[in-house]
C-alpha cells in the first residue's frame, strides 16, 4: 500500500488551513522567483533587468560580452546549485523533523552532514593518491557519492543507536547525533592535518559554505541526489503525518513504517550529501524554513514538503546575493550569513515557544 493513501484522523485538510497554505505556498513561489531575479542581476557588477530580460529571451545580441559572460559563466550556475541546494537542505530538515517527530531532528544537528562532511574530506584528500582509481571510474560524481555514502552510514548508525523495539527515542537522538558528530569531526580534523596544500584550499571551501565554484558539471553531477528527493515528496508526505501519531498507530493505519523510513533516511543522505559536496557545510536551512512554515501553513507534510523546497531555495539564493554583494569585491562564505540569519530566528522560536512543550506543538 502507498504511503500515500492513508489520512490522519481529525487532520484538518479543507478550510482555512488549506486555504492559507495554498496561499503560503503561491508566496513562497513568487519569492522564489523574486529571489533568482536578484541573484541573476547583483554583484560586484549589475546587470540590469532589460539585458536580463533579453538574455531570458533568447536576444541577448544586444548586451554587453562582459554582461554575458557573467550570466552564463557564474550567475545562473550558482543560482541554479543554490536552487537545487536549498531546496535539497530544507525538504530534507522537515522529513527528519517527521520522521523522528522531533522538530530539533535537523540533518546538520543529529550528524548526517557530519558524516558527509567527513566522506567528502576523505574523497578530496585521498581522490589523488589511494582512491585514485575509484576517482577515475566515476568521474564527476566521485565527491557526491562519497558524500552520500557518508551521510547514509552516519543517519543508519544514529537511528540504529536511537530506536528500541521500533521506538526512537529523541533524546537518544540528539545525544548520539552529537557524539557521532565530535567523532567524525575529528576524524576530519585528522584528514585535515595530513593534507596538503591544494586539498586544504578545496576543504576550506566547504567547511564554511560557498556557491563560489558552481558549474554546469557540479550541476549536473549532484542533480539527481536532489532530484530524487523531491519526486519522493507527494508520496511521502501523508506516511509522514501518519507517523505524528507513533509508529504503532502508523503501522495500523496500513502505513509500511519501516520502508517509509528506509526511504526517507536514503533521501535525507542523499540531498545532505549532494549538498555538501557541492557547496560545502550551510547551517540553519533546513531547521529553521520548517519551522517558519510550520507556524504559517501548519503540521501537514501535504503543503511542508513542497513549501520547504520553495523557501529553502529562495533562503539560499538571497543569502548567496547577500554574500557576494555585502564586502563586494570579496565574498562572505554562504554559511556565515545562513547562520547569521538562521541563529536569532532559531532564538526567537525557541523562546516563542517557551520550551520543550512548545516545541513538541510545532
Amino acid at each position: 500500500m502507498s504511503v500515500n493513501a492513508v489520512a490522519v484522523p481529525g487532520s484538518r485538510e479543507t478550510g482555512d488551513r488549506s486555504r492559507r497554505a495554498a496561499f503560503t505556498i503561491a508566496f513562497l513561489g513568487v519569492l522564489l522567483v523574486v529571489a533568482i531575479v536578484v541573484s541573476l542581476t547583483t554583484g560586484p557588477t549589475a546587470v540590469g533587468m532589460k539585458d536580463l530580460i533579453a538574455y531570458l529571451g533568447g536576444n541577448a545580441q544586444g548586451m554587453a560580452a562582459q554582461d554575458r559572460v557573467i550570466l552564463e559563466s557564474v550567475r545562473v550556475p550558482r543560482t541554479l546549485l543554490g536552487l537545487l541546494a536549498g531546496a535539497g537542505l530544507a525538504v530534507s530538515g522537515a522529513m527528519m523533523q517527521g520522521l523522528f517527530r522531533n522538530p530539533l531532528a535537523d540533518p546538520g544537528i543529529v550528524g548526517v552532514t557530519s558524516g558527509a562532511a567527513f566522506a567528502a574530506v576523505v574523497a578530496i584528500v585521498l581522490g589523488g593518491s589511494a582512491l585514485a582509481p575509484v576517482a577515475a571510474v566515476l568521474g564527476p560524481w566521485f565527491l557526491p557519492s562519497f558524500a552520500f555514502v557518508g551521510g547514509l552510514v552516519n543517519t543508519l548508525l544514529l537511528y540504529a543507536i536511537a530506536t528500541e523495539k521500533g521506538e526512537t527515542s529523541t533524546t537518544m537522538l540528539i545525544l548520539a547525533g552529537i557524539a557521532i558528530a565530535a567523532l567524525t569531526g575529528a576524524a576530519t580534523g585528522l584528514l585535515i592535518f595530513i593534507a596538503d596544500d591544494r586539498a586544504l584550499r578545496d576543504i576550506t571551501f566547504w567547511s564554511l559554505g560557498s556557491l563560489g565554484g558552481a558549474t554546469y558539471a557540479k550541476i549536473l553531477s549532484v542533480l539527481p541526489f536532489i532530484a530524487v528527493v523531491l519526486v519522493l515528496v507527494p508520496f511521502l508526505a501523508r506516511g509522514l503525518d501518519a507517523l505524528i501519531l507513533g509508529d504503532a498507530a502508523a503501522f495500523h493505519m496500513g502505513v509500511p513504517v519501516q520502508r517509509l523510513k528506509r526511504i526517507a533516511i536514503l533521501a535525507v543522505a542523499a540531498a545532505c550529501g549532494a549538498t555538501v559536496a557541492a557547496a560545502g557545510s550551510i547551517g540553519f536551512v533546513g531547521i529553521v524554513v520548517p519551522h517558519l512554515l510550520r507556524l504559517a501553513m501548519g503540521p501537514s507534510h501535504r503543503f511542508l514538503l513542497p513549501g520547504s523546497a520553495l523557501g529553502g531555495a529562495a533562503l539560499l539564493i538571497l543569502a548567496d546575493s547577500v554574500a557576494r554583494t555585502i564586502a563586494a569585491p570579496a565574498e562572505l562564505p554562504i554559511g556565515i550569513v545562513t547562520a547569521l540569519i538562521g541563529t536569532p530566528v532559531f532564538l526567537f522560536l525557541l523562546l516563542k515557544r517557551n520550551g520543550s512543550s512548545g516545541l513538541r506543538g510545532l
